[in-house]
């Protein structure tokens, strides 16, 4: 319909912000901290992979906050399959290891229900990350608090101006036909 492509405000701010932060520093890296709430359906495994380095520390926190009997079967296995941690029909857990080089696999197994979901938290914190952990930090000291903000303020303001206010967007149009007038042959 008509070949145009609206982005949303979010992806058109880091468009614009990307080429003003320091040489490799442009692309996004997983957080040393991170959590997430998810709706696991009756019947229903879902599996989860972390890529770890050699000697990290790989910290798992889950729990069930909804559902009937607030539980569910949790796996953990490491990159080579290895079996690190099976629970069943747990309410919640703790699991802190430490890592080899590859993807760990971690799973909540809701296959034991047939009727009920399970709304589900889990938390990773990853420790000792190495360089890469390092290189998250290292943008920092290029950029300072009021640095980013002014980049903020102003990139907003111009998305703003170009793409959210519709009567700068009819002027536009408008100046735009009568600068290429044409001619409707039929």
């Amino acid at each position: 319909m008509g070949g145009r492509v609206w982005l949303p405000l979010p992806v058109l701010f880091l468009a614009a912000l990307a080429p003003a932060l320091p040489r490799g520093t442009a692309g996004f890296r997983p957080s040393l901290d991170s959590d997430f709430t998810f709706t696991l359906p009756a019947g229903q495994k879902e599996c989860f992979y972390q890529p770890m380095p050699l000697k990290g520390s790989l910290e798992i926190e889950y729990q069930v906050l909804d559902g009937a009997e607030l539980d569910i079967d949790f796996h953990l296995a490491s990159p080579e399959g290895r079996t690190l941690v099976f629970e069943q029909r747990k309410t919640d857990g703790v699991h802190t290891i430490e890592t080899e080089v590859g993807d760990y696999m971690f799973c909540f197994d809701n296959t034991f229900s047939t009727i009920s979901e399970k709304v589900i938290f889990f938390e990773l914190i990853l420790d000792n990350m190495g360089e890469e952990a390092q290189e998250q930090e290292d943008w920092k000291k290029y950029i300072t608090g009021t640095d980013v903000l002014e980049m903020k303020l102003e990139d907003i303001l111009v998305i703003k101006l170009l793409y959210l206010s519709p009567g700068v967007h009819q002027q536009h149009q408008v100046q735009t036909k009568q600068k290429w007038p044409h001619t409707n042959a039929a």
